[in-house]
């Protein structure tokens, strides 16, 4: 079973300040820090990014969840010199050549996740299983933070944990985005969420970041 990794979405924090929050993701283990690359074509919003992608890979030595929530994400990767060690996320709906775009992430030493919106059906994956290190499931519609859970998306979750395992790939991780609170999280983990991107649901930017970071992992520990 994958480890269960905790991912902060850096666009819920502001820039100023951002040393503390990368200093208290440290302090509480954090594996990944999520950004969420927006385009204004593919999701309704623009957000972070060449240049704070490239400011942050000189700040941490965290490694990076890039979520290219943008058209053609295979003509981009360059762009944000996705690869050594990064997870790279991109959606099915974005592209019409997507295994060539995963195995482009994979040869340029990334960690390729698909990503696949609400309603898009779990038979997307069907002939990229071989080539991916994991999928991510959106639990909202992409675009913006402080959605409300679509309900239906954990089962969702259920369902795929379900098929990997018997098409014999229960090693890939699957990771949720989306209202992701620590009660959501507990029912995500127990239908087989591993990592899990902590938005405006979970972290509370006027409390102890570190503090907030171990009980959350605390809280989904036994789920």
């Amino acid at each position: 079973m994958p480890e269960r990794r905790l991912a902060p979405s850096m666009m819920c924090f502001p820039t100023l300040g951002l040393d503390r929050v990368l200093a208290d993701c440290a302090a509480a283990a954090v594996e990944l820090l999520h950004i969420d690359v927006m385009d204004g074509r593919f999701v309704p919003n623009l957000m972070l990014g060449t240049n704070y992608v490239a400011d942050l890979r000189q700040a941490t030595d965290i490694t990076l969840d890039l979520h290219l929530m943008i058209q053609e994400p295979g003509d981009k990767l360059d762009w944000f010199a996705a690869g050594g060690g990064d997870w790279v996320s991109v959606h099915a709906e974005s592209t019409a050549h997507l295994q060539r775009t995963v195995e482009r992430v994979r040869s340029l030493g990334g960690h390729p996740r698909v990503a696949l919106n609400p309603a898009t059906p779990l038979s997307a994956l069907d002939w990229v299983l071989d080539d991916i290190d994991g999928i991510l499931l959106m639990t909202v519609n992409p675009g913006y933070a402080g959605q409300a859970l679509i309900p239906q998306t954990v089962a969702k979750i259920a369902q795929l944990k379900a098929q990997l395992v018997e098409r014999g790939r229960a090693d890939l991780d699957i990771e949720v985005d989306g209202n992701v609170s620590a009660p959501n999280a507990v029912a995500m983990a127990a239908a087989g969420a591993s990592t899990f991107v902590l938005g405006t649901s979970a972290i509370n930017l006027v409390k102890p970041l570190a503090d907030q970071l171990r009980a959350f992992r605390a809280a989904i520990a036994d789920a």
